[in-house]
C-alpha cells in the first residue's frame, strides 16, 4: 500500500531535494506525479532510477494525488493551493503564502507536530533560517525559557534558486578575469561581496525575511512574548545557511546543562571542539539532515545568555527535508 504524492516545481532546487528524499526515506508511494511550470512541461526528474514526466502545475491535476508537497512560489501557491485543498488534497507549501494565516499551522516536527492535528488541507513550511535557529534554540527554550534573540544570518544564494547560483559561479569567473558583470538575481554584485539584503524592505527598515523570522518564532513557539531581533545577509556561499546567534534566557544554566541539552536534541549535532577547528561550517553541511551547532559559549556580561554558531543546509532541512517530516507524521 501507498500514497499518491505530487511535488509541484519538482523542476527547482527543492522540488529535486524533495524527490531525492522521498526516495531516501522509503515514503511508501504508489503514485508520484511531478509537476512545474509551462515551460517545464515534457520535461523528466529522477526518482530513484526512475524518470518521471513532468505535467503542467494545475488544480485538476494535482488534485489527483493525497498529498501534494508545494515548492512553486507564493503567487502560484496562493492560487492553486485553496482550490486543490477543497478537492481533498493535503498541501504541505514550502512558500510565504499561508505562514501567517491563523487558520494554517506552521510546523517544525521537532517542535511543534500537534499542531497538524487542526490542520484544513493546507499546512506550511516556515522559512528555512527560521527552522534551523529554532531546531537549536527550542531545546533550550523548553528548559530555561527564551526571553529574547539577537540573530544574523549569512545565507548561501541557493536560497534564492538556480540562476542565483549560475550568478554567483559566472559572476566569481568574471571578477577573477577582471570583466564586467553586471548583477541580475541581486541588487549588488554577490560574488566576493556580502549583501545585508534579503528579500523586499519592510516598516523601520527590517526586510521581509527578518521579520519571517520574528512573526514565524512567535507563530511556532506560541509566544508572542519572545523579542526576536533579526539581520538577514546573502554571501556567496552556494549551498547552507549560518546564523550567529545570542539568545537570553528567563532562568539560570550553567554551559554543561547547555551542551548536555543540545547533544540529546532531536535535529541538532554539536560539533564544538575550538582547540581542534571544529565547528560547523556550510561546506560540510551539504545533504546532511541536521542543524550543526557550534562555538557555543556564555555571553560575557549576561549570564543568562548564551553565543552560539548554527549551519544546516537550506535546501535540506531548512525546506525539502522539513516538508517531508511533515509528510511523515501524517501518514503515521
Amino acid at each position: 500500500m501507498g500514497y499518491k504524492i505530487a511535488v509541484v516545481g519538482a523542476t527547482g532546487l527543492v522540488g529535486q531535494e524533495m524527490l531525492k528524499i522521498l526516495y531516501e526515506r522509503k515514503i511508501p508511494i504508489s503514485e508520484l506525479y511531478a509537476f512545474a511550470s509551462a515551460k517545464s512541461e515534457g520535461t523528466y526528474v529522477e526518482f530513484g532510477n526512475e524518470k518521471i514526466k513532468v505535467e503542467k502545475a494545475t488544480a485538476d491535476g494535482i488534485a489527483k494525488a493525497e498529498f501534494a508537497l508545494f515548492s512553486i512560489g507564493e503567487e502560484i501557491s496562493l492560487e492553486l493551493a485553496p482550490e486543490i485543498a477543497k478537492k481533498g488534497t493535503i498541501i504541505i507549501d514550502n512558500s510565504n503564502a499561508f505562514r501567517m494565516d491563523p487558520e494554517v499551522p506552521l510546523v517544525i516536527p521537532e517542535i511543534n507536530p500537534e499542531d497538524l492535528k487542526n490542520h484544513k488541507n493546507i499546512i506550511a513550511n516556515p522559512n528555512c533560517s527560521t527552522i534551523q535557529m529554532l531546531v537549536a534554540l527550542n531545546p533550550l527554550h523548553k528548559r530555561w525559557k527564551l526571553k529574547r534573540i539577537f540573530v544574523a544570518t549569512y545565507q548561501s544564494v541557493s536560497g534564492k534558486g538556480k540562476d542565483a547560483i549560475d550568478e554567483l559561479l559566472t559572476s566569481t569567473s568574471a571578477f577573477l578575469k577582471r570583466e564586467d558583470h553586471p548583477p541580475k538575481v541581486f541588487p549588488h554584485p554577490i560574488a566576493f561581496n556580502l549583501i545585508p539584503h534579503i528579500d523586499s524592505f519592510e516598516d523601520e527598515n527590517y526586510t521581509r525575511e527578518e521579520m519571517k523570522m520574528v512573526r514565524e518564532t512567535h507563530k511556532i513557539l506560541h509566544d508572542p512574548t519572545i523579542k526576536v531581533s533579526p539581520t538577514c545577509v546573502r554571501t556567496p556561499v552556494i549551498r547552507g545557511h549560518s546564523e550567529v546567534i545570542n539568545a537570553e534566557f528567563q532562568d539560570d544554566f550553567s554551559l554543561e546543562e547547555v551542551f548536555e541539552v543540545l547533544s540529546n536534541a532531536p535535529g541538532v549535532r554539536v560539533l564544538d571542539e575550538p582547540s581542534k577547528k571544529v565547528y560547523p561550517m556550510p561546506i560540510f553541511c551539504e545533504g546532511r539532515d541536521e542543524v550543526f551547532v557550534g562555538r557555543i559559549r556564555k555571553d560575557l556580561f549576561n549570564p543568562r545568555s548564551i553565543n552560539m554558531w548554527v549551519v544546516s543546509d537550506n535546501i535540506r532541512k531548512g525546506a525539502a527535508l522539513n516538508a517531508i517530516q511533515i509528510l511523515e507524521y501524517l501518514i503515521k
